[in-house]
């Protein structure tokens, strides 16, 4: 093991963060950016080719020196920040100037699936209340839990920040301001942080937690307990002030101490030591220094706080503040005390508290907190005088008795501080930056070692970090070596807290793992944080240790395993060398296992190896040997050696043939016949090629690293098989039986060799059962020999010791052959588990039989017992075999696809009763099945006598059905399902359960309109009542209701057909599709209330499911949930159907119409209620406004309709009326349509009839008027109505049309006066067909002859035009 530099946590927008912090800087760099690119994209192609070859050169060239300036500048912007991590690496600060950004951890899943820790942006903002102000040091303090179940990880962390202004501010990680208050009115150069940690010696002092403030001439320290209970309170206080809406109280100012610092020049940086206590020899020695002969010496030596401070003049300083030589500043504390000791707790009691204060108080406040204390002198004890070198920074040492120190010189300084002298000096380290690693001995090598009795002992090692080469190094102390270094970026930032928890002492942290990472390396240009690893035995700087002395043999194993070009010969007596000099047991293992899990080692060397070593581990006396190690070596040898003997027999070296014990497959060819056609083309549909991996491949060649890692030895002395992955147990299983299988290797040595080594069979039986149905296609491929050599394998077996147990009570399942059976339920390779199922069935039968016969008893219940598990098994099979072939049928092209459902016994059973006919209705709708086909094969499975054709004149479907049928046997394979499962796939059930996965798929995507007309094809086409119902009310709440609200709403918004992007925007579907849908609307509604009339007519059906999948647990199938579903309210569906007509009939033909505007408020409230209730419809007759919007409205409608069917050609020469479309504007049912709404609306449909007879005419449309002119009673009205369409007609022929002729200008002057005054007067231009054959005015005037009565007004003007147009008749 040697050092390390692992990455745990990656920073994310890190990118955003440096443009936040540098937002001027960053814009005119951008700018600059795009402008280049911009004009360097234009196409070059035409004369580029002509200097590509001289200006290859140059383009390299320039291409580095980018790459480098790019890399400069994404890494230098965090040089000119301010950095603090947290110690427990959880958050992150980073500021400048004014801004700030705070980065918390978070987890996510990476592409693998592994979790990982990830520094994201929480909170960004600006820092300083004061102009002119900026951030000048930052630090991250952890606060510990006082939550007895804490186990050390930090409550919240609290952010320092100390400003150039002097004011010290405390936030919390949401950047919320706790507490403020200015120390010293100068800049603030350093914080730093000082927590509690557990002495290891019983002589050292327990060191009090304290900030340290550093100002260039001052230096403040706050002590830790009254901060934390301080930060504590004002976040709680914060907390509620934030719940109640209120103010923030100011809480009371902190007590701190103030040293100003003398004799020295210039101060950059400090550390505060903590208290220490002089032994009696220095003691007498510094009064002697200091008062001269006759000082006096105290009886006990004084405690004293050490700071030491480096700058310039003198290079070094080292303070010493006495304690109880100068009383802490409590600043207005103080104040108050001096006035009066109960005012002044009563105020600080309100204060935090929150009783009311007057604006005085607050003004005092102010005005007292504005003063600064001054500070108490500090004269230095000594320092390192150098009046060139001035000192940059100082890292503390965890145990306080070293620092590391930087200058100006790139010299790095080691002090001793006990001493206060400089002990150790590095150079060319320039700008460096500094860190310590505290690190405990290994409990395990500890125990190992020979002082094991002693304490455990810790290593100290100095991190430093050069920008300048972009190295990191590892120093051993004092005088160690370099143990460890490592080549990183030029602009990283080593980040070394110094401290952990806050809060922490001697009894709270008892049991607690507190888990924080000393030293961290940032790097801004991949802004990876990565911490260093180092192990303890590279603190052991002697040569004799056995600890490096074993670490250095192992790294030299793992060298000599990574060199591949060496043979197996040297590579054997090497590696026996080294093992045998390790003296340390546990490395002696880590260098075994290193040797065993190297793939490229023979497996004779790597037997060879472990056969030495247990050697030379007998030879050693009892004491001395480690008995893991012990049995470590002898199950790897024992492992090994079973490689060898399987591997041996494998290779068909001694090959016996054994056919004893294969009386039993007596009769399963019959049985294999009966499944053959099943099985060919499972096969041929099975067969598609896939894409794997060489080294995955089941027949791929098993290493013995391999063979020994899934195999490990008990304690008993047996081997147990390790599952960890497929691919790796189904290798492993082919290794072992894949050639018995085959017929290549003898099963009769193969199980004895399994069997000695101690492997339990039970594991053996899955093992073999596994890789059997992990190869299907081979086996597929000769399923005889493969059936032989599986009976033989399982006779065997279940012959060995522990398979089937002696006290197994034959009145109950048989443990083995239950296991055998619950891998084969599991599998989804149907046709491999129904082979092995009809191989386990016979060695059950004749194993069973063997056991009635050795007792010379017949157990007929135990016999019928097990083998009746074993029918039922082989019988659920054979069925999911057949519906596995059908599901693998690939679809037609064009159909919707989608990846081929997997089935097993177990996932059938999961999925309730209905399980089987879901997975046949996702079929159907692969294969975009239509429902009268898929009737039609049903009533063929249903038809005994039918055998050869579905019927003839069925329709394209049944064409389309029998090519498919000719092809590949679908419609075979459908009606063989239908037959072997007649309850799960009948009628009802399986039209049910398409209808729901129909509308599911349309739910998914509810632009495929097709999808949701499907669905109301197949609930057409269910019989019960019942579960049409059902169905339809489940549809109507799951799927329809909500987007059938939401286009009403919408259409009642716009007033008219709405534009595709606001149907897509409220319902979610565009505006054709919506059309569609509220089709299909209409029709479940229809449905829904023709199935509500017949449900009382009709019992309810009783649901059943096959005997062999009764045991089914899981959910209930649609059609039992529609049966559970309550009756509806008809009058409501009506209701609803209703709109969904009106809102139909309005998008269709694009009419302007506010829907819901057409019904009352009853009629209102009731829309969008759930079905099943009684809601108040609209009664009695209706308001007349209301009742004449619904007429203009339905009118408007056959206007529209009439406009639509117009085709002129057709006629005026056709003599009967032309056949309208089923769907569309054309359809035919339109004007029934609206007489049925206009009698639910109170509309007359007598006024409606009379409008469609007048638009027909209108329109030219004289056949299909007439026909509906018959249904008309108010015949006076239509006659005064079709008077003057006529007279429109007829002075169209005479005045207006452009082919006058002179015959009717002469019978024009011989109309009466009033008929030709009336004729002017006509407007023919509201005919949309004015040029209509005069046969057909003929007949229409004929029609108003018999229509209007002799003593109507219009009777005589009726027969003026009937001469009129007699005339022109006879003229043409």
């Amino acid at each position: 093991m040697s050092c390390g530099l692992l990455e745990f946590c990656r920073l994310q927008e890190l990118k955003a963060v440096r443009d936040y912090l540098f937002h001027d800087q960053t814009e005119p760099a951008e700018k600059n950016q795009t402008v280049a690119e911009n004009e360097l994209s234009w196409d070059t192609s035409d004369w580029e080719t002509a200097w590509e070859s001289d200006k290859s050169k140059e383009q390299e060239a320039t291409s580095a020196s980018s790459v480098e300036e790019t890399t400069e500048l994404s890494g230098l912007w965090l040089q000119d920040c301010i950095v603090s991590l947290s110690p427990c690496s959880d958050l992150l600060v980073v500021a400048r100037e004014q801004k700030a950004v705070f980065l918390s951890a978070k987890w996510r899943t990476d592409g693998g699936g592994r979790e990982e820790m990830t520094l994201a942006v929480s909170w960004s903002g600006i820092l300083s209340t004061e102009e002119g102000e900026c951030v000048s040091s930052t630090i991250c303090i952890p606060l510990a839990s006082q939550k007895r179940s804490s186990t050390g990880r930090p409550d919240w962390t609290c952010v320092v920040v100390g400003f150039t202004s002097g004011h010290v501010r405390f936030y919390t990680e949401n950047g919320v301001l706790l507490l403020a208050q200015l120390l010293h009115e100068d800049q603030v150069l350093r914080l730093k942080c000082r927590t509690y940690e557990i002495p290891r010696h019983p002589g050292v002092t327990e060191q009090h937690e304290e900030i340290s403030i550093l100002y260039p001439a001052a230096l403040v320290t706050i002590d830790g307990f009254s901060l934390f209970q301080s930060l504590r309170a004002c976040r709680n206080q914060v907390a509620r002030a934030a719940a109640a809406g209120s103010d923030v109280i100011q809480p009371p100012p902190l007590a701190y101490k103030k040293w100003a610092l003398q004799d020295m020049d210039t101060i950059v940086d400090h550390c505060s030591v903590g208290v220490m206590t002089l032994n009696v020899f220095d003691q007498m020695k510094n009064a002697s220094v200091l008062g001269g002969f006759n000082a006096s010496v105290k009886g006990s030596p004084p405690a004293m706080s050490q700071y030491v401070t480096v700058g310039g003049g003198p290079y070094t300083g080292f303070y010493y503040a006495v304690e109880g030589s100068s009383q802490p500043l409590l600043s207005h504390v103080a104040l108050a005390v001096a006035s009066k000791l109960t005012s002044a707790l009563f105020s600080a009691a309100s204060g935090w508290l929150g009783w009311s204060k007057n604006k005085n108080e607050d003004e005092t406040v102010q005005k007292h907190r504005s003063k600064v204390e001054p500070a108490t002198p500090l004269g230095i004890r000594f320092g390192l005088p150098d009046s060139r070198r001035h000192g940059e920074s100082i890292c503390l040492s965890p145990c306080n008795t070293l620092a590391g120190v930087t200058d100006d010189f790139g010299r790095v300084t080691l002090l001793d501080l006990n001493r206060g002298i400089a002990i150790r000096m590095w150079k060319g380290y320039r700008d460096a930056q500094l860190g310590w690693l505290h690190v405990p001995e290994d409990r395990v090598s500890r125990e190992c070692s020979a002082s094991s009795s002693l304490t455990r002992r810790h290593a100290l090692f100095l991190v430093i970090y050069a920008p300048r080469r972009g190295i990191l190094e590892i120093w051993a102390m004092q005088y160690g070596p370099r143990v460890g270094a490592f080549t990183v970026g030029k602009h990283c930032r080593l980040l070394y807290a110094g401290y952990r928890l806050l809060g922490v002492n001697r009894v709270t942290s008892q049991g607690w793992k507190i888990h924080t990472h000393q030293v961290c390396l940032l790097d801004p240009v991949t802004g990876a944080l990565r911490t260093v690893n180092v192990p303890f035995h590279l603190a052991l700087s002697d040569k004799k240790s056995e600890g490096a002395k074993d670490m250095h043999l192992l790294k030299k194993v793992t060298t000599i395993l990574k060199n591949r070009d060496m043979e197996p010969d040297i590579l054997e007596s090497e590696a026996k060398g080294m093992l045998l000099d390790i003296k340390n047991s546990s490395i002696q293992k880590q260098a075994l296992e290193s040797l065993l899990s190297n793939k490229n080692i023979p497996v004779l060397c790597l037997t060879n190896i472990t056969c030495t070593l247990l050697s030379a581990l007998q030879q050693q006396g009892a004491e001395q040997v480690d008995p893991v190690l012990m049995q470590f070596c002898s199950s790897k040898l024992k492992l090994l050696q079973l490689y060898t003997d399987i591997h041996h027999v494998n290779s068909g070296a001694d090959t016996e043939e054994h056919d004893e014990a294969l009386d039993g497959l007596d009769g399963i060819e019959g049985e294999l016949a009966r499944v053959s056609p099943t099985l060919q083309r499972y096969a041929k549909l099975n067969s598609r090629p896939s894409v794997s991996f060489v080294q995955d491949a089941p027949d791929a060649p098993l290493p013995a690293q391999a063979f020994v890692s899934q195999i490990e030895c008990t304690e008993d002395g047996q081997l147990k098989l390790i599952h960890r992955s497929e691919v790796e147990w189904n290798q492993l299983g082919s290794f072992i039986f894949w050639g018995c299988l085959c017929g290549q290797s003898s099963p009769h040595k193969i199980c004895d060799k399994l069997q000695q080594a101690g492997i339990s069979p039970s594991q053996l039986l899955t093992l073999l059962l596994s890789m059997w149905l992990q190869r299907e296609k081979e086996l597929l491929q000769t399923p005889t020999e493969c059936f032989k050599n599986l009976h033989a394998l399982l006779v065997l077996l279940s012959n060995m010791e522990g398979a089937i147990e002696d006290s197994w009570d034959p009145q109950s399942v048989s443990p083995w052959w239950q296991q055998g059976r619950n891998i084969l339920v599991q599998s989804q390779n149907s046709a491999a588990a129904l082979l092995a199922a009809f191989v386990s069935h016979r060695v059950a039968m004749a194993s069973i039989t063997s056991r009635a016969d050795s007792k010379l008893q017949s157990e007929w219940e135990a016999v019928s017992l097990e083998l009746e598990q074993w029918v039922v098994c082989v019988r659920q099979l054979e069925d999911v075999l057949v519906l596995q072939t059908l599901l693998l049928v690939p679809p037609i092209v064009g159909s919707a696809g989608g990846p081929v459902a997997l089935c097993s016994i177990k996932t059938l059973l999961e999925g309730g009763s209905g399980g089987i006919t879901d997975n046949v209705s996702k079929w159907v709708f692969r294969h975009n099945l239509a429902p009268e086909q898929l009737k039609e094969i049903i009533q063929k499975s249903e038809d005994k006598d039918e055998d050869k054709t579905l019927g003839e004149g069925a329709g394209e479907d049944v064409k389309v059905l029998k090519s498919q049928e000719n092809s590949d046997g679908t419609a075979e394979m459908l009606v063989a399902m239908c037959k072997r499962f007649p309850h799960s796939l009948s009628p009802n059930l399986l039209f049910a359960h398409c209808c729901w996965e129909y509308v599911v798929q349309w739910n998914k995507d509810p632009e495929e309109a097709a999808h949701l007309c499907r669905a109301m094809e197949h609930l057409k086409l269910v019989s019960s009542p019942h579960i049409q119902l059902g169905i339809c009310t489940m549809m109507w709440s799951t799927f329809i209701v909500k987007r059938f609200s939401a286009a009403a709403f919408l259409i009642e918004k716009v007033g008219k057909a709405p534009k595709d992007r606001l149907c897509r925007r409220d319902v979610g579907m565009g505006d054709k599709a919506l059309t569609s849908f509220l089709v299909c609307c209409v029709r479940l509604l229809q449905i829904l209330m023709e199935a509500d009339s017949a449900v009382a007519e009709v019992p309810p059906p009783e649901l059943s499911v096959e005997e062999v999948w009764c045991g089914a647990e899981g959910p209930a199938s649609i059609a039992e949930l529609a049966l559970e579903q309550k009756g509806v309210h008809y009058p409501l569906v009506q209701h609803h159907c209703l709109l969904a007509s009106l809102l139909h009939a309005a998008l269709t033909f694009s009419l302007k119409v506010k829907p819901l505007s057409l019904f009352d408020s009853k009629g209102k409230n009731a829309f969008f209620r759930d079905l099943t209730t009684i809601q108040l419809m609209p009664s009695g007759d209706m308001d007349p406004g209301l009742v004449l919007l619904r007429q203009e409205f339905l009118l408007r409608v056959l206007t529209s309709w009439v406009q639509c069917i117009d085709d002129p050609s057709d006629s005026a020469s056709s003599t009967r009326p032309r056949t309208l479309p089923a769907c569309g504007t054309q359809a035919e049912w339109w004007p029934s349509l609206c007489l049925e709404l206009g009698s639910l609306l109170q509309v007359s449909p007598d006024i409606l009839r009379r409008h469609l007879v007048c638009q027909l005419y209108n329109q030219g449309l004289d056949l299909h008027a007439e026909e509906v002119m018959l249904e008309v009673e108010d015949k006076d009205v239509l006659g005064s109505q079709l008077l003057l369409i006529t007279g429109q007609r007829l002075s169209y022929s005479l005045l207006h049309s452009q082919s006058q002729t002179q015959p009717a200008m002469e019978l024009l002057a011989r109309l009466p006066p009033t008929l030709c005054t009336w004729l002017k007067a006509m407007d023919p231009s509201e005919l949309r067909c004015p040029l209509v054959p005069l046969p057909q005015t003929s007949r229409l005037v004929g029609h108003l002859i018999e229509m209007l009565p002799e003593n109507h007004a219009q009777y005589s003007l009726a027969l003026h035009l009937l001469e009129a147009v007699d005339a022109l008749t006879a003229e043409d």
